[in-house]
């Protein structure tokens, strides 16, 4: 009987090599990562914070929570040396003393931005 299991344990041991590696769904997509990699060899910094979701519950009046660079805070709590005044829908407010600051959750990209007119080219 050993005999006959004898050539399973070398096929035992070869299966974890041949196992393919499984995509990580949340990973974000290739394109954004070199994008993130170019503006940091060009010596870019972040230009301020960033806001990454919006929680709303569902209920009349429900909670409100902004993630924010990581950190998921209410309103009336800092951000680095800002507070969080406002959660909209889409936009959170940030007061820096008499300077407000609206960060958008899907902000447009550069090149619409930069086109007063709203066409696109």
């Amino acid at each position: 009987m050993n005999r006959r299991l004898s050539w399973l344990l070398p096929l035992l041991l070869a299966l974890p090599a041949l196992a393919q590696k499984l995509a990580d769904p949340t990973r974000p997509p290739a394109v954004m990562a070199a994008a993130e990699s170019e503006a940091a060899a060009d010596g870019a910094v972040a230009a301020g914070p960033r806001l990454q979701s919006i929680l709303i519950g569902r209920a009349p009046g429900g909670r409100r929570l902004a993630v924010i660079d990581g950190a998921t805070v209410r309103t009336g709590a800092k951000v680095g040396d800002a507070v969080l005044e406002r959660i909209n829908d889409n936009t959170v407010v940030l007061r820096r003393g008499k300077h407000l600051e609206t960060l958008t959750l899907f902000p447009k990209p550069a090149h619409e931005a930069a086109d007063p007119t709203g066409k696109n080219k």
